[in-house]
């Protein structure tokens, strides 16, 4: 076992891609772990001096060539006279400095204890100088605040979701290959029948069983709740494959002369024996988690106020104006298509790394 543990490291680390995943995954969950420390403002604040404003641009040198290190120009909003639209103008007369540890908006650092340290920000009031690194939304809102915990959702839903889903399949999987019989076939015609229907039209009809008046807490598990009553019928699929070779093995057939119920053989004995594949399919199966959420916070069935998540972002670019207009709504999409890449290398070099088959490295 400890050999094989070894080899299967070993193999991981070879796929360069696979470590890029693994390292893109790490910088996000911790990023995602400290974002209200990370955050420079509160994502639900809204400041209506900064209503659509551009990201801020950081500069190093003065207009004198000075080096000032990191700081920004306060901004003024004007209307522009013939197109009627806000635009923002840097004032250049003073220097507002980008320092690290501020004391800023008051936030509850894990739902634990208020505190209102930040890892960065300006001391300037907000009706003067903001930093905003991603820009701001329609009302006002820091965009970047409001990315990282974002993540909290977005990343969380797809590791619960795939975490019930695979334990709905290998069970009901496990139930199905040791049984045989009509238990076995009443289980796979139901799993026919609902891989048969399209998964975003049945993920919108299911999203829309939960109550519109339902607090932001009880909709998160409610979509984590939905995902994961899609996601485990291919799952299922494969551990009953794999139950059934495993069913007739020496190991299994000594349980059952001595006398260990049924449950036991499966949960001690089968399901164990499936791990492997089961870690492989998790990781591969989060991307479509992530997906799954975003899709209907942006279709305006997931999450809604005031929590938020990378889908829900995005719902604010749905028009070309918009994105005309203000293209760095666009940001949240950026990171959905990072997690989503990440995992997927890191389930690709996990699937290479367990697979007993997998070919000798050419010399």
């Amino acid at each position: 076992m400890e050999g094989t543990r070894k080899r299967i490291i070993r193999n991981f680390f070879k796929h360069k891609l696979g470590v890029l995943g693994l390292i893109m995954l790490g910088v996000i969950y911790f990023i995602v772990i400290f974002s209200d420390f990370i955050a420079p403002y509160n994502y639900m604040t809204s400041h209506r001096n900064f209503v659509y404003a551009a990201p801020s641009k950081i500069r190093f040198f003065d207009d004198e060539g000075k080096w000032r290190g990191p700081f920004i120009y306060p901004i003024t909003r004007t209307r522009n006279p013939v197109t009627y639209r806000l635009e923002f103008t840097e004032d250049r007369s003073e220097i507002i400095p980008i320092k690290l540890f501020v004391r800023g908006e008051e936030y509850k650092f894990w739902g634990i204890f208020k505190t209102d340290l930040h890892l960065f920000g300006v001391e300037a009031s907000t009706d003067r100088a903001m930093i905003l690194l991603f820009g701001a939304d329609r009302f006002g809102r820091d965009l970047f605040s409001r990315v990282l915990i974002g993540g909290k959702v977005s990343m969380s839903v797809g590791l619960i979701g795939t975490f019930i889903s695979v334990f709905i399949g290998a069970i009901v999987g496990s139930l199905s290959g040791f049984y045989g019989g009509m238990t076995d076939v009443l289980i796979q015609r139901l799993i026919e029948l609902l891989r048969s229907f399209p998964r975003i039209p049945l993920w919108l009809a299911l999203a829309t069983i939960l109550p519109p008046n339902w607090p932001s807490t009880w909709v998160y598990f409610g979509i984590v709740t939905v995902l994961s009553l899609i996601g485990w019928m291919g799952v299922a699929r494969v551990v009953r494959g794999m139950v059934l070779s495993l069913r007739e093995k020496e190991f299994v057939l000594a349980a059952k002369v001595s006398g260990v119920s049924n449950m036991k053989i499966i949960t001690r004995h089968l399901v164990p024996n499936t791990i492997s594949y089961l870690i492989v399919v998790s990781t591969l199966s989060i991307p479509g988690m992530i997906l799954g959420e975003s899709a209907l916070s942006f279709l305006g069935l997931g999450i809604k106020e005031p929590m938020t998540s990378w889908g829900l972002l995005l719902k604010q670019a749905q028009s070309l104006s918009e994105l005309e207009s203000h293209p760095w709504l666009m940001i949240p999409g950026i990171f959905i298509i990072l997690a989503v890449l990440s995992f997927n290398f890191v389930g690709d070099a996990l699937r290479d790394a367990v697979d007993p088959y997998r070919a000798v490295e050419k010399v």
